[in-house]
């Protein structure tokens, strides 16, 4: 069921929304060649408890995962894109990191991504992360009152083609708000002028990812982790958007921390 927000239950997502902002940037921050992938998960969990949030993740046990998660972050390393379980992993120079993290505040849900590079970047691994973030900026602009949800998931594809990305549409956005994953999915490549009418009062969680030579993936052992087929590299970014008769307005903004 596809839900619609009123103009004062937007005001209340807006702590959650800032609660994960400032999570992801100050793990942001904190991660660099030789940080644990666990010791990620542990700070994330510290700043959870901290600050009264609630994860999203730990307890989740959907149907394509190996639940229940367990953890309360997403870290998704290089060839890995999507669900990342933290592991005993310790970061090297190089490695492309996707964080992804969603919590609850006082019963509302913000979900957001961010991709970067520790240490020596590639120059192939800044380029896909760029396009992801453009590709979600094209989206959010498209989040208006009167499109489509295909003219979201068109925005995106424009992007990703242009830089020639293929594009994977069994994971993308979605509906968000007292539960992380709602109605409806927004799928990273549409057709404009296509699907359900954008309203106001409707809050996504909008998240292109591409991978660089492939659009398949494949389960790591650990029931969760997604990764490209053919071991090339991947990037997500995410943000979540309320739709208003204004204009959207982007709940886990991080600008005004000075972090994209």
């Amino acid at each position: 069921m596809i839900e619609l927000r009123t103009p004062a239950e937007i005001e209340e997502m807006r702590a959650a929304g800032r609660f994960v902002a400032e999570t992801l940037a100050t793990l942001r921050e904190e991660t660099k060649v030789g940080t644990n992938l666990l010791t990620i998960d542990r700070k994330a969990h510290d700043l959870i408890r901290k600050g009264g949030a609630e994860s999203c993740y730990i307890d989740y046990a959907p149907s394509f995962g190996n639940g229940p998660f367990g953890k309360v972050i997403c870290t998704s390393i290089n060839d890995a894109v999507l669900h990342g379980l933290p592991h005993d992993y310790t970061l090297r120079d190089g490695d492309l990191v996707s964080l992804d993290f969603a919590v609850a505040v006082d019963g509302w849900v913000a979900d957001s991504a961010v991709s970067f590079v520790v240490g020596t970047p590639r120059d192939e691994d800044l380029r896909l992360i760029d396009t992801t973030e453009r590709a979600l900026d094209a989206a959010i602009a498209a989040a208006t009152v009167g499109n489509r949800i295909g003219d979201i998931s068109a925005a995106v594809a424009q992007v990703a083609h242009g830089e020639g990305y293929s594009i994977n549409t069994d994971f993308g956005g979605h509906g968000v708000g007292r539960t992380m994953h709602g109605d409806p999915h927004v799928a990273n490549d549409g057709r404009a002028g296509r699907g359900f009418p954008l309203r106001d009062g409707l809050v996504l969680a909008l998240e292109p990812w591409f991978l660089a030579t492939t659009d398949e993936l494949r389960t790591d052992e650990d029931g969760w982790t997604l990764r490209s087929a053919d071991g090339s590299r991947g990037a997500h970014s995410e943000h979540t958007v309320a739709i208003t008769a204004d204009g959207p307005i982007v709940l886990t903004d991080r600008s005004f921390l000075g972090v994209k």
